[in-house]
């Protein structure tokens, strides 16, 4: 227990945003990250952070984190989930790989911001070789049901 005490206050204000350390007083929390440029991480299956609200996602992170699916969550408009300025940074950031690999996008939820975003850049997803699943599958279970979707490696 006293370990567990002594870690958790070795870094007074200190926190994680996207798992890097940064100082709360700093203005900006986008500002205060110091990520050192490096090589793209490529990875099978990748989750936009915070429900996919413009909070800490930026072009940065598709242009670094270079994955064949991204999932997509958010279905809180009030809050700004999903961001259609992190699905326009999707597009900014998959643009300048410099490879045209495929990527399905996967929604949770179907809403209107990922609607009108997919309309309004039909053209340019096909450009980018960007592929949204859309999924009228429904999972029952105990008198619950919801949507689904089926992701296949």
């Amino acid at each position: 227990e006293d370990d567990l005490s002594r870690s958790s206050h070795s870094n007074p204000g200190k926190s994680l945003i996207n798992g890097i350390k940064t100082n709360p007083a700093s203005n900006s929390p986008k500002s205060s990250l110091a990520v050192p440029m490096g090589p793209p991480v490529y990875v099978d299956l990748a989750y936009i952070p915070n429900h996919c609200s413009g909070k800490n996602t930026d072009p940065e992170f598709f242009k670094r984190v270079r994955a064949s699916y991204y999932v997509v969550s958010g279905n809180d408009a009030a809050n700004g989930e999903p961001s259609r300025a992190v699905l326009d940074a999707l597009l900014e950031g998959k643009s300048q790989w410099g490879e045209n690999l495929q990527v399905t996008l996967i929604p949770t939820h179907d809403t209107e911001v990922t609607r009108e975003w997919y309309q309004q850049t039909h053209e340019k997803q096909q450009e980018l070789n960007i592929m949204v699943l859309a999924s009228s599958s429904t999972v029952v279970m105990q008198d619950e049901s919801f949507p689904a979707c089926k992701i296949e490696f």
